[in-house]
Parts: C-alpha cells; sequence; structure tokens
C-alpha cells in the first residue's frame, strides 16, 4: 500500500504514516523502537510534551543515518507543569536536539488557555519565529475549530484526533469540516477495533476483507483510515 506525502495548507508536505511513541514509555526502548521505525522506512516521527520521550526521540534522531531534512518530526504542547507555549516549545526544541519541528500541535482544545483565540495567537508566533514549519491541534471538536478558524490568521494544517470504524459516525462532522477548511485530519488509535475492542461486530468483516486480499487485519484497518484521507499515527 502506498503512502504518498499529503501537502498541508502551510505549503510544506507530511509523510502519511506516522510512528507514534504515546506508549513507548522512556529509557531505551523508545529510542531503540524509533531508530528501529527510521530504519523500517518510517520518516515521520510523531511525540508529545506529555509523553515525556522527546529527549529519547531526539537520541534517536541525532543516532539514525537519515538526514534532518529525510525525517519530519511532530511533537506537542501539552500544557505539561503548566508551563506555557513559548517556553514549551523552547523546551520540546532542546529536547529534541533540533532547531525547528515540522509540525508543533495544540494537544487538546482544554490547553488553550484563557481562550482558544489567545492560545492560537501564540502558535502563530511559534511558526513566525521559525521553530515551527507548520502548526495544528489534536483532539479539536467542530466548535473548537470554529472558534479557531474564526480569529486566525494562520489556519492550522491539521488536526489530530481518535479515529477508527467505531468512533467513524461521531468523528464524521469533525472530518468534513476539516475537509472543507483545508485541514488535514491525523488519526490515532486506529487499530482499537482489533488491539482494545476485539470481538467486536467488526472482527468478521475484518477478517474476511484481510482474508480476500492476503492481508491483516492491521493493514486494513489502515487502508480504511487512509481511504477517509486521514494520515495514520501508529
Amino acid at each position: 500500500m502506498p503512502w504518498e506525502p499529503i501537502k498541508l495548507n502551510s505549503g510544506y508536505y507530511m509523510p502519511s504514516i506516522a510512528f507514534g511513541t504515546w506508549k513507548t514509555g522512556n529509557g531505551q526502548g523508545p529510542i531503540d523502537q524509533v531508530k528501529q521505525a527510521l530504519g523500517n522506512g518510517y520518516t515521520h516521527i510523531d511525540t508529545a510534551q506529555a509523553y515525556k520521550n522527546e529527549e529519547e526521540t531526539g537520541v534517536a534522531l541525532k543516532e539514525t543515518e537519515l538526514s534532518r531534512s529525510n525525517v519530519f518530526v511532530t511533537t506537542k504542547y501539552s500544557g505539561t507543569n503548566g508551563l506555557d507555549i513559548p517556553t514549551s516549545i523552547k523546551n520540546s526544541l532542546s529536547n529534541l536536539g533540533l532547531s525547528d519541528v515540522d509540525l508543533y500541535l495544540v494537544h487538546a482544545p482544554r490547553l488553550a488557555v484563557p481562550d482558544i483565540p489567545t492560545c492560537w495567537a501564540q502558535m502563530e508566533k511559534v511558526k513566525d519565529d521559525g521553530l515551527a514549519k507548520s502548526i495544528g491541534i489534536s483532539n479539536f471538536g467542530v466548535k473548537d475549530m470554529e472558534t479557531l478558524v474564526a480569529s486566525a490568521r494562520i489556519k492550522p494544517a491539521v488536526n489530530q484526533i481518535l479515529l477508527h470504524p467505531y468512533v467513524y459516525e461521531r468523528q464524521k462532522p469533525i472530518l468534513e469540516y476539516a475537509a472543507k477548511n483545508g485541514i488535514i485530519i491525523e488519526a490515532y488509535s486506529a487499530l482499537i477495533p482489533i488491539t482494545k475492542s476485539p470481538g467486536g461486530p467488526l472482527d468478521k468483516p475484518l477478517n474476511e476483507i484481510a482474508a480476500k486480499f492476503g492481508a491483516t487485519t492491521e493493514q486494513i484497518l489502515m487502508a480504511w483510515t487512509k481511504a477517509k484521507g486521514a494520515v495514520v499515527v501508529t
């Protein structure tokens, strides 16, 4: 299955599948896993302030044979330790050993303090200052996005959300709003139907489709996610 780069509204291109460090933990484990992912063809690494493994991600990036220009790096403002956006992005860059990231996200709308327009103005300054090539959001609903877009000077490039078949109907309005406004959707936890919720109504059709195409159920779910126009974050 080809994973072509997707053009963002910022003009930059983003690989359409990413290796996520959400549950990789700390220490040598995530260093090895990120290095393995890069060695296996991943060129998009997704981490966050809240995951507490930006430093490990940075070590892996330093030790990889890939040049910086060949790796797309995403991290997120998670409000960790009550730090603000200007401080957090500088800390994240220090942890990662980078001068900028390719994509910087607000991890959730509750972190938009005192409000979404004020928070987003700080994100726009991050981009203006050259600390992130593109900026975006995560876990924002339609109303949150409407509030943001109404005041934004720079539209968010992406909205990273929970997306898999069991939540599709609930999340569909977010996908539709994003599509109308040139915002790319990134999908996390796309494999939940088989990793966390086996035995559900999706099991039989998933197995049948996988058998028909000689694929794994994981591959079928990722293909479903891609077909919805979303970038997959593993």
